[in-house]
């Protein structure tokens, strides 16, 4: 009695072929051309709304996309913005900024791509970026840039590269974005209600010292810089974001003999209130607390938090500043502060 010979184990499937642009045109019954002019939002041809209409159906059925390298190499760039990603914690105002700037790029028809830098430095972290070939380049902080590293994403085809920060870099465009302006407002609203032994804290978490430091020298700059100063200190206040490290800092509190902290932002403030509260130090009665950021959940405390308010510029300006640039990579921008801050004084000052 013959037997069936068993069936040989199915592979796997056969990967199904990338839909190309003349799929789009065949189905569409259109050129390649104007698959080209649609997709890729050509405005110097007209063509009609029923045209753009059947080629982009086209394109969903057949999950057909352009080949962005493909039309970088048509275009002579790429229409990459790269942004490397902030090394540091950053608060609600910044957050909301980047979001925003990448909504107009993306609105501006450029392709924002975050690139993760932590491990590099320097010049190494301007040639990581370069492989990319971006045509512009927004870097938060300038610490890692060189005028070198600005070189060398120049001449692999960057056309604007952007710093925020305090320090200008040679060959890049920069706007000021000082720290030390949370610091100094915050500073001098304490001074004006009449405090004159400071605590500021300086977060021990890993990636904020680029805040922080600024933070505590703006502080300085106030006491420093008034004639209500006088006579006032600044004490630094090292904190990690615990509960253990907040409740060992307030049992130590009155060997400090503080009458004022500047918490760094909300958050540490709100982390450091509670624990002075607990140990039984009354704010304001004992101790102001102020913060910065102004969260609504510090709005929400008793007493309410005292807090710096900073206010970005919008993204959108940034982003058409990029678009400026990359049109016009000549083209000297005017010096324009992305940062305004402003002490709100609450029931915890």
């Amino acid at each position: 009695m013959s037997q069936t010979p068993p069936r040989p184990p199915a592979g796997p499937p056969a990967p199904r072929p990338v839909p190309t642009s003349a799929d789009v045109a065949r189905l569409a019954g259109v050129s390649r051309a104007t698959v080209s002019y649609v997709l890729n939002n050509a405005s110097a041809v007209r063509i009609s709304e029923p045209t753009r209409h059947r080629v982009r159906r086209a394109a969903e059925e057949l999950g057909y996309v352009p080949h962005a390298a493909a039309r970088s190499l048509r275009a002579g760039r790429t229409r990459i913005v790269l942004l490397p990603t902030v090394p540091v914690l950053v608060g609600p105002p910044l957050g909301h900024f980047l979001n925003e700037l990448q909504w107009a790029l993306r609105r501006l028809d450029y392709t924002v791509v975050q690139y993760a830098s932590m491990g590099l430095d320097g010049d190494e972290a301007a040639r990581a970026w370069a492989e990319l070939r971006p045509v512009a380049v927004v870097a938060f902080g300038a610490a890692q840039l060189t005028p070198h590293g600005v070189d060398v994403l120049k001449r692999s085809g960057a056309r604007a590269v952007i710093t925020l920060g305090p320090q200008p870099v040679e060959g890049a465009h920069c706007l000021p974005v000082d720290q030390r302006r949370v610091g100094r407002c915050a500073g001098a609203h304490l001074l004006d209600r009449g405090y004159r032994r400071i605590g500021v804290v300086l977060p021990e978490e890993a990636g904020l010292e680029p805040l922080s430091g600024p933070r505590l020298d703006g502080v300085r700059q106030a006491v420093g810089g008034t004639g209500s100063g006088a006579g006032a200190d600044v004490v630094p206040l090292p904190l990690a974001y615990t509960e253990e490290a907040a409740g060992a800092l307030a049992a130590r509190w009155p060997g400090l003999g503080l009458d004022a902290v500047f918490a760094h932002n909300d958050e540490y403030a709100m982390l450091l209130m509670r624990a002075l509260l607990d140990a039984g130090v009354s704010v304001p009665g004992d101790t102001a607390v102020m913060g910065a950021d102004d969260l609504l959940l510090g709005r929400l405390l008793r007493p309410r938090l005292s807090t710096v308010r900073i206010d970005m510029e919008t993204g959108r300006h940034l982003a058409e500043l990029v678009d400026h640039l990359v049109v016009e990579p000549g083209h000297a921008p005017e010096p324009r502060e992305l940062m305004a801050a402003r002490a709100i004084h609450r029931a915890s000052t």
